[in-house]
This record gives C-alpha cells, sequence and structure tokens, in this order.
C-alpha cells in the first residue's frame, strides 16, 4: 500500500461524519424556517463533531499530511503546481481549524442566549460542511497520486511505516492530555 492509502481511507471516514453534519444543518435550519425559537441545537452532536474534526480530521489526518508527507514532499524538487497546491493545503488545514474554533465558540453563544449565535453556528457549520469535500477532492485527486512519484518504493515504505507509528502513539497523546488538562483544572500538582 503507498502511503496515501491510508490519507484516502480516512477522507471516506471524514465525508461519513460531514454527511450527518449536513443533516444536523438541514434539520436545523428546517427547524427555524416553522419558527425561529424552534432551532433546537443538539450541543452534544456539537460537540462530538468539533471533537471528532479537531482529533481525527485534524490531529491524525492533517497531522500525517503535515507533519510526514508534506515535510517529506518539502525536501524534493516538486513542481511548481504541487508546491503550490502543498501550500495551499496547509492554508486550507489553519481556516479548517479557525472554523472549527469558531463553531465552538458559537455553540457556546448560543447556549447563553446570545444575539446571533444562531447566525454565527449555523454559518460556520456550512462553511465546513462546503470546505471539505472540495478539500478533500483537491488531495484525492489533483495532489496526493502525482506526489508519489516523488518518492521511490523504499521512501514509501517508509512513510507508510512512520504512518503507522503516528497512529499508534496518537490514542496515547490525546488521553495524556486529557488527563493533564483535568490535573490543572482540579489544581492537582502532585497527581504524577
Amino acid at each position: 500500500m503507498q502511503p496515501i492509502g491510508p490519507l484516502m481511507i480516512e477522507h471516506r471516514l471524514i465525508e461519513r461524519l460531514l454527511t450527518l453534519m449536513a443533516r444536523e444543518f438541514k434539520r436545523i435550519k428546517d427547524n427555524t424556517e416553522v419558527d425561529p425559537e424552534f432551532a433546537f441545537v443538539d450541543p452534544v452532536f456539537i460537540d462530538t463533531a468539533v471533537d471528532f474534526i479537531r482529533t481525527y480530521a485534524d490531529r491524525c489526518h492533517h497531522g500525517k499530511e503535515e507533519d510526514l508527507l508534506f515535510k517529506a514532499l518539502a525536501g524534493k524538487d516538486l513542481a511548481p503546481e504541487h508546491r503550490q497546491t502543498m501550500e495551499d493545503l496547509i492554508r486550507e488545514h489553519a481556516w479548517a481549524r479557525e472554523a472549527t474554533a469558531g463553531l465552538v465558540k458559537a455553540k457556546e453563544a448560543y447556549l447563553l442566549e446570545k444575539p446571533g449565535a444562531l447566525a454565527d453556528l449555523m454559518l460556520h457549520l456550512e462553511e465546513l460542511v462546503g470546505f471539505y469535500p472540495q478539500h478533500i477532492e483537491k488531495e484525492d485527486e489533483h495532489f496526493f497520486i502525482p506526489c508519489m512519484a516523488y518518492f521511490s518504493d523504499a521512501e514509501q515504505a517508509d512513510l507508510l511505516a512512520r504512518m503507522h507509528e503516528f497512529d499508534r502513539q496518537l490514542i496515547h497523546e490525546k488521553y495524556r492530555g486529557l488527563v493533564e488538562s483535568m490535573e490543572q483544572r482540579r489544581g492537582c500538582k502532585s497527581c504524577h
């Protein structure tokens, strides 16, 4: 398997979440068309989607792209269009992080019943749902496959092995960070 194989498989799971997010957007929109006070935003759905985006789509998936694939490509003599696409993808990842943070802020404002919060929440939800399919298509159709030609078979095998190791460490990173965050909130200086 080429190192882009796992990345493309991850795209399929991200697309499944996007389908759920699009349904949630439509449900809220349909509700507010009946009665603007009848949005019924599900904060657990938003929190779960955000956790997925931050952990799976960004830290796991974009992490492998930026920390492994793009770094390996940065040392290659890339065609100008591939270098430009890679730079665009890095900017798009940063935009997605900001949009996700905006969704979190909008959800929190909505729960506090702040004016305009529902519109902000819907804007960020719609932007993320619209952004990711185009981003995924750019990677799958226009970047990943041609970029494999820059690597020898041995380099591809090494990159794939490093991606597997990255995934293996990720679960420990997530939950170590969770415990450390809980310790800080509890003022637990001597817990470890």
